[in-house]
């Protein structure tokens, strides 16, 4: 009678140990090599890496999230992967882990709060280590699965007024007061205000617009133009011709994103319409190409990068049993002065 031998799946896999014997270092030395590679001496990570790709080893972080109760991964949840706006916070998310030896799972909700949870239910089976959401407008399934799961989090792009999450971000409202604040101060009176996509955050900065209007006593409400239309070049250029032509005694406009006011600046040319003498412009978020613009746009600079970069480094300090103190960090804006106002 023939006897069974006892089947692997992963006949003939690299494993740890045989990168460890070939290096003549011991597997908790390879782990570390690749886990925190900051750790190990240059010389003999550089060793390490060279033999495992000789070898073909891949490693296996189930084995390694089972055996040290980390998955080092660490999800990321963002609205837009074609707005550079969240392209410049995954980078800074993604500098930081990549020297700590994370990888992250990238999850795009589309501006929705249905597909935000659906997506944190889907992930939260890999079980992460860590979560960086955007903004603090959650459908009430989200605080309800992140008050079950126990998971750090960090906000981003805005900060939380307090509870055990961490965030880092600034005041959308703030920021959208001081552009609306700024055409004020140049002496401008009829005042428009522009805003799409229409997400909880461009609905602050324009409310904040708007209160800066209010304070001047200036705000005429038929000077907005408000649609949940993904905003683009295009859109702005089209939203500005339309509210020059219902209102030509318009002298100045907010545009809730840079994208819609390089396309006013661009239609302005088009037009005849002199910037700034007939019609002054300021956007928001200092997007590449705004500094570019003729005449220059103003704008205002929100740190996008940094708030990915500080929010990654507060997860890792928190996961690292450090004492996070300050655990809302508003990295503020700044009011670029350019030549369109």
């Amino acid at each position: 009678m023939s006897v069974r031998k006892p089947r692997s799946t992963r006949a003939g896999r690299v494993t740890m140990q045989d990168v460890a014997r070939r290096v003549g270092v011991s597997a908790i030395t390879v782990s570390r090599a690749l886990r925190t590679p900051d750790k190990v001496a240059e010389a003999l990570r550089l060793r390490i890496a060279r033999v495992c790709q000789e070898l073909g080893y891949v490693p296996n972080h189930a084995a390694s999230a089972l055996a040290s109760a980390r998955s080092q991964t660490i999800v990321a949840l963002i609205p837009s992967l074609s707005n550079v706006v969240f392209v410049d916070i995954i980078t800074g998310i993604k500098d930081v882990l990549d020297r700590q030896g994370y990888h992250m799972l990238i999850g795009v909700t589309g501006y929705s709060p249905d597909e935000e949870e659906a997506l944190l239910r889907k992930y939260l089976q890999h079980s992460p280590d860590g979560l960086i959401l955007t903004g603090i407008d959650h459908h009430p399934g989200v605080w309800d699965l992140l008050r079950a799961q126990q998971i750090p989090t960090v906000h981003t792009i805005e900060t939380l007024p307090g509870g055990d999450d961490m965030s880092v971000g600034f005041s959308q409202f703030d920021s959208g007061y001081a552009a609306g604040n700024h055409l004020v101060e140049q002496g401008r009176r009829r005042i428009g205000i522009v805003g799409a996509q229409l997400d909880p955050r461009s609905l602050r900065r324009c409310e904040g617009a708007r209160q800066a209007l209010r304070d001047a006593g200036c705000y005429d409400p038929a000077l907005e133009i408000m649609t949940p239309e993904k905003s683009s070049i295009s859109l702005g250029a089209s939203l500005l011709e339309d509210l020059r032509t219902r209102h030509p005694d318009c002298d100045a406009v907010f545009f809730c994103n840079d994208d819609l006011a390089q396309g006013a600046v661009f239609q302005c040319g088009r037009l005849g319409v002199r910037v700034p003498e007939q019609m002054a412009i300021i956007g928001f978020h200092d997007l590449a190409g705004t500094a570019w613009t003729t005449p220059p746009l103003s704008t205002i600079a929100t740190p996008r990068y940094e708030i990915g970069a500080t929010a990654a480094t507060l997860l890792m300090r928190h996961l690292a049993g450090d004492m996070v103190a300050e655990r809302h960090v508003d990295l503020g804006f700044t009011l670029v002065r350019r030549e369109t106002s």
